[in-house]
C-alpha cells in the first residue's frame, strides 16, 4: 500500500518552533503545511556551495526541540537529491531526511519572520498570510 504523506521528526530551537506555529496560525494552516511549502521556498537554494556550507552549520547547531511533521512523499522525495547535492559539495555526508528536513527548516526560518509570512502568501495566491503576535 502505498502512502500519501511522510512523517518526519526534525530538532528546532523553541524560538524556531514558536515562529513556525506563530506562521501557520497567520496562514491559517497547520505547522506541516507550513514547513512543506519551506522546504519548497528553500531546497533551490540549496545548491550553491555557500548555502550548502550555511546548511551544514545549521545541522551542527543544537537545537532541543524535537517537531513531527507530515510531508507529501513526492517532496519528502526531494530530501534524497539534496542531501546528495550537500555531500556533492561539501564532501560531507547528511545521515538522515529528517536531519536535512531540519537544516532546511532552520535556515528558512532564520530569515526575516515579515518576509516569511510574505512568501507564503505569495505561494498562495489569495490566501493572505500574516504574522501572528506572539
Amino acid at each position: 500500500m502505498e502512502c500519501d504523506e511522510v512523517m518526519l521528526t526534525v530538532r528546532i530551537t523553541a524560538a524556531e518552533r514558536m515562529l513556525l506555529r506563530r506562521l501557520a496560525q497567520g496562514h491559517r494552516s497547520d505547522v506541516s503545511e507550513v514547513v512543506a511549502d519551506a522546504l519548497l521556498d528553500i531546497i533551490p537554494a540549496l545548491s550553491a556551495p555557500g548555502d550548502a556550507y550555511r546548511l551544514l552549520s545549521a545541522i551542527a547547531t543544537p537545537a532541543p526541540c524535537a517537531l513531527t511533521v507530515w510531508l507529501p512523499t513526492a517532496l519528502a522525495d526531494l530530501l534524497v537529491p539534496g542531501a546528495a547535492r550537500i555531500a556533492q559539495l561539501t564532501d560531507v555526508r547528511v545521515e538522515s531526511a529528517s536531519g536535512a528536513l531540519g537544516a532546511a527548516l532552520r535556515l528558512w526560518l532564520a530569515q526575516d519572520p515579515v518576509r516569511l509570512a510574505a512568501n507564503l502568501s505569495v505561494m498562495h495566491a489569495g490566501r493572505p498570510a500574516t504574522l501572528v503576535a506572539a
